[in-house]
């Protein structure tokens, strides 16, 4: 990395950038998604495919999984386009590169994430030569103050009175179901036409058996780097959840639902992890609040 960058960027939120590279770089095309920006935000260097992280064959599902629900969501948030909505906000942004990738986009995107990692990433894209325009807004956000990213994300320039669609992945393992309750009530109190997209973690029993090992390995660095795995949820209880919660539309989509999107037929044999699956719940009224 550079030495004139400020803060770091989460853990987390690098493997994941740089997963969605490797997946242009190892897999077969079509790709799901074609994201090598990622790549040069997390890492200026040529030694990153060197991480043990990295490995094409060990991290074939997660791979997948990282790919598929960014197509997915990148798809939702083409249609809300379609039918005028021109709000997007990302939940727990990291290194996403839709605003660059995208500058197409009618949509202003909304990226919110930990103070450290918006500044060191806000100072990459200069370094890069990315523009920051006026539709990007980093809104940094400090979870571990109990900062509340409902008044930073307003005074962003987001507008609650109009939709918006809502992109919330990886993150409802790390916080315990009063939190996301909370979360969600806040999602949908938006207005009839808004989307939100989130995923969470299966119980451990739950998983194809090929895919325990891989479970237990991610749980154990989670665990080691003081952000451990703490809430995992069956479908029935997700949909329940998200319900409860105000939202009349809740559509779940498996592991293999996602497969079977956007990986049919694939001779490489590509195909998402079975941990962590999707929920698409949607706004059609929201009279009770």
């Amino acid at each position: 990395m550079t030495g004139n960058v400020v803060g770091t960027p989460d853990n987390t939120a690098v493997r994941t950038a740089l997963w969605r590279a490797l997946h242009t770089q190892v897999d077969e095309a079509p790709h799901v998604l074609d994201d090598v920006l990622g790549a040069r935000l997390a890492q200026d260097d040529d030694g990153w495919r060197e991480r043990g992280d990295m490995v094409p064959a060990d991290s074939r599902g997660k791979r997948a999984t990282i790919v598929g629900r960014a197509r997915l969501t990148e798809d939702l948030v083409a249609e809300a386009a379609s039918r005028g909505v021109d709000q997007y906000v990302i939940l727990g942004a990291g290194l996403d590169t839709y605003a660059q990738r995208h500058p197409e986009t009618t949509m202003t995107v909304f990226e919110i994430d930990q103070p450290e990692t918006q500044s060191w990433k806000r100072n990459r894209l200069i370094e890069l030569g990315q523009d920051l325009p006026d539709r990007l807004r980093l809104v940094p956000v400090d979870f571990e103050a109990n900062d509340d990213w409902w008044e930073r994300l307003q005074e962003a320039g987001f507008d609650p009175s109009r939709p918006a669609v809502v992109s919330w992945l990886g993150v409802t393992m790390y916080l315990t179901e009063e939190a996301t309750t909370a979360t969600l009530k806040r999602v949908a109190s938006l207005p009839a036409g808004s989307s939100l997209i989130l995923t969470f973690f299966l119980p451990l029993e739950d998983l194809r058996p090929e895919d325990v090992a891989i479970r237990r390995a991610s749980r154990e660095g989670a665990r080691r780097s003081g952000t451990p795995f703490i809430s995992f949820y069956t479908p029935g209880q997700a949909v329940e959840l998200t319900r409860q919660a105000g939202f009349a539309e809740v559509e779940h989509i498996s592991a293999t639902g996602l497969a079977d999107r956007y990986f049919a037929g694939r001779s490489d044999g590509l195909r998402p992890y079975s941990g962590e699956e999707v929920l698409i719940a949607t706004v059609t009224t929201n009279e009770e609040f």
